[in-house]
Order: C-alpha cells, then sequence, then structure tokens
C-alpha cells in the first residue's frame, strides 16, 4: 500500500486509548492505523519516543488583520501556531474595520489564502446594524460561528443592552462566543483604576461580579432565545458554579492564562504584561477553574492570544491595551500542567481537539480516526525547554511566560498531512484552507 506519509513508532492518543502504531495519510486524511512496517510512502517520520496526539485546535486567537497589523497579521500569528503545535486556528472580528458583514469573512479568507501556516476560521461580530444578516451570513464557508461582546475590551465591538443581544440570539444557529462582563458596571468602576494607576487594580476594576452579572444575563436570554452559547475565557469562581448548574445550554472555555498566573503576584512581576480582559485573579479564582476542569465543566481551552507592541504595552496602566500573546504558548504550558498532575494528557485532548470540534461542530477534525484530517500535534513529553520571547513568532516579539521552563514540547505539527513544523523550523510554503463545518439542520 502507497501513503503520502507514514507515522511511524510514535505513541497514538486515539479513542482507544495510548497504542504504538503507525499511521498511514494518503490525500490528507487518515488512511490507515496499524503495523506498517511494508507500506510505501513518500515522506517518513519516525516518532519513535514521541506522542501523537489530535492536531490542537485554538478557537480564540485575535490576529489583527486587517488594521493592526503593526502588532499582528495572520502569517506572523499562523506561523505562532504552527510552532506551537496547533493545527487550526479561530480568529476574532476586532480588526479594523471589524468583521461584521459577509464581505469582510470573504476579505480574510483572501488573505489567509497563500499566507496562513494552519487551517483557519474567521468569526463574525455581532453588532445593532447586522443582527438581520448574522443567519445568512454565518452559513458562510469558513465562518466560525458568531462572536458577542457583552463588554468593552480591544476594539468597537459592543452589544451591551439586553434587546440586541436577545436578538442576536434569536437569528441562526450556530454557535455564538461571548466576551461576558457588564459593561454598566465597568463604566461605574473605571475610577478605580484611574486612581490606582497600576494594574494590580486591574481585577478589581473589571472584578468578579463584572464578569458573573454578564454570564447570568447571557443565560438568561439564551433559555429565552432557546440558543446554545459559548462563554468563552470563563475566570471566576462564581461563573463556574452557575455554569456547571447551565450544561444544557451553555459551553465553557478558559484559557492556560488564567491557569498558569495569579492575582497579585502577575501584576507586580509583570505590569501591563499580565493585563488582559478578562483579567487574572487571584489564586481561588485559578483553584476554582482546575476543579471546573476536573468536574468537566470546562469544555474547551483557547489561548485567547491577542499581542500588542511593547510600545503599546508600555504605556501608563490604564491607558495600557488589554491582551497577550498565547497561541504559541498553549501546548507547551498545557503539557506542563500534565507532567505536574494537574489534568491528564486524555483531558488535554479533550479540551483542545475533541472539545473543539464537539462545540463547533467541526467537520473532520479533533481525533485520530480513520477518514478524519490527518492533523497530529507531536510532542516530545519528557522534553524539558524554556519558554523565551526569542521563540516567539508574533510581530509584537513577547510572551508573559518568557524564562519559564516546562516539560513537553510540540516537535512537529502536521495539518492534513502535510509537515508545516518540525524540530522549531517551519516547512514547505504556507497552505492552510478553511476549516470545515457540519451543519446541524
Amino acid at each position: 500500500m502507497t501513503y503520502d506519509l507514514i507515522l511511524r513508532h510514535g505513541a497514538l492518543v486515539t479513542p482507544n486509548g495510548t497504542e504504538r502504531a503507525d499511521i498511514g495519510v494518503r490525500g490528507g486524511r487518515i488512511a490507515t492505523i496499524g503495523d506498517l512496517t511494508h507500506g510505501v510512502t513518500a515522506e517518513e517520520i519516525d516518532a519513535r519516543g514521541l506522542t501523537v496526539l489530535p492536531g490542537v485546535i485554538d478557537t480564540q486567537v485575535h490576529f489583527r488583520e486587517p488594521g493592526l497589523e503593526h502588532k499582528e497579521d495572520l502569517a506572523s500569528g499562523t506561523a505562532g501556531a504552527a510552532q506551537g503545535g496547533v493545527v487550526a486556528v479561530f480568529e476574532m472580528p476586532n480588526t479594523k474595520p471589524s468583521t461584521t458583514t459577509a464581505e469582510a469573512i470573504a476579505d480574510k479568507l483572501a488573505r489567509a489564502r497563500g499566507r496562513a501556516w494552519v487551517d483557519h476560521a474567521f468569526f463574525l461580530g455581532a453588532a445593532a446594524d447586522n443582527v438581520a444578516r448574522l443567519a445568512e451570513w454565518e452559513r458562510m464557508p469558513g465562518c466560525a460561528g458568531v462572536k458577542v461582546f457583552m463588554g468593552s475590551s480591544t476594539g468597537s465591538l459592543l452589544v451591551a443592552d439586553d434587546e440586541t443581544l436577545e436578538a442576536v440570539l434569536r437569528q441562526g444557529f450556530r454557535r455564538v462566543a461571548v466576551h461576558c462582563e457588564d459593561e454598566g458596571r465597568l463604566a461605574e468602576r473605571k475610577h478605580l483604576a484611574d486612581k490606582a494607576g497600576h494594574p494590580r487594580a486591574h481585577d478589581q476594576w473589571r472584578d468578579a461580579e463584572t464578569a458573573l452579572l454578564a454570564t447570568r444575563r447571557l443565560v438568561r436570554l439564551a433559555e429565552s432565545a432557546r440558543r446554545r452559547v459559548h462563554v468563552l475565557h470563563v475566570t471566576t469562581a462564581e461563573e463556574m458554579a452557575f455554569l456547571s448548574e447551565h450544561k444544557d445550554l451553555a459551553t465553557v472555555e478558559t484559557t492556560p492564562q488564567h491557569l498558569t498566573l495569579a492575582a497579585p503576584e502577575c501584576y507586580e512581576r509583570l505590569g501591563t504584561y499580565a493585563q488582559m480582559n478578562p483579567p487574572i485573579r487571584d489564586a481561588r479564582h485559578r483553584d476554582a477553574l482546575w476543579q471546573a476542569i476536573a468536574d468537566g465543566v470546562v469544555d474547551v481551552l483557547g489561548s485567547d492570544h491577542a499581542p500588542h507592541t511593547r510600545d503599546e504595552k508600555d504605556k501608563p496602566y490604564p491607558q495600557s491595551p488589554s491582551g497577550m500573546t498565547g497561541v504559541q504558548t498553549l501546548v507547551p504550558l498545557m503539557l506542563d500542567h500534565v507532567k505536574q498532575g494537574r489534568l491528564s494528557l486524555e483531558r488535554f485532548i479533550d479540551l483542545t481537539s475533541a472539545g473543539p470540534a464537539r462545540v463547533y461542530n467541526i467537520a473532520g477534525k479533533g481525533r485520530i480516526a480513520l477518514g478524519y484530517d490527518a492533523d497530529f500535534t507531536v510532542v516530545d513529553m519528557k522534553a524539558e525547554r524554556t519558554i523565551t520571547n526569542a521563540w516567539i513568532e508574533s510581530r509584537c516579539g513577547w510572551t508573559p511566560f518568557d524564562g519559564k521552563r516546562v516539560t513537553g514540547w510540540p516537535v512537529a505539527t502536521i495539518v492534513r498531512g502535510r509537515v508545516v513544523m518540525r524540530d522549531g523550523q517551519l516547512l514547505g510554503s504556507p497552505a492552510g484552507e478553511p476549516v470545515r463545518f457540519q451543519e446541524s439542520r
């Protein structure tokens, strides 16, 4: 039997568990799993001593193109994804102009063609003036779904009132991904940030109640509209407890940053480089996020990769923008947590491959199985490495985890049978394609 690519001797993590087997790839899909000693192939990878995971999917990144390319673009952002072992990304709509029309989605897809190293999809931003067209436009190829900002963050998209939000939820059927912070409470408490003049006040201004108020409002309106929602970057113990009682309607994301960093230490050490929305919170909340992962409340890990230049981050707080890099560090950070015993490798896969596929109804990705896309994140679970700014592909050139020692490292990224990264080197040319979705009705 002839194949385009064979991965030999790796430890594969499949729906059956971890097994030692070869994988044969043909036409960009998994053709055979088993003993391929006599298989003929155009390309071969010896994965002896390595672990082959289903390709990691990062369903929340901000790659800033168009309009903000000075800090990131689709080429540099997807290069970071490939270096970090990520095979597909879902990109957010708060660019300039915002991605709120069919034309804007088409423009991003055109920009990605021949420049994106990994597969990709783009969110359609909800706004008061496009509600009537969301159900039509969300069906576009390459559209990941609808994104709602209930609280102002980076960019101009905002759906702060219940009437508009409910109208959004009543249009269409794709998953609606929501940034939950209550805009009214943010405005009321902004003086706390202004008075402090230091990012240590960030989680006081954008406090836990600000997040919980918005999350409760969202779920109440989702119940009325009978629409499933996905609550992004959940940061608080109270939200996790509430959302655990509403899993019939709401799926849940958290981020590696919120699982790894804690206030106030991170603000004292990193200053504005630890500033993101919703904020990094104290250890009580971080512990609750880990408990929610253990309890199965969390469905997805997203990096919320949101780069800004050093000049921008060095502005005095709160004029400094919120956001940090994350797509390239997601896999090594979380593999280190696996090493530390905070979650199993199988749970990591559920949060980064099977979970995204389940939540967003992705076609052909999310597991190592016959007929699925040949997407693999190949990792060395024993490798000890140090995350550095110099390793970061993002145009902004920094990570809040600079200097952090981790165990577990991505050594190859394979997208539909194409090896796009191996041993830290990008290979070939960018050939990422739009992610495909199954339509549920």
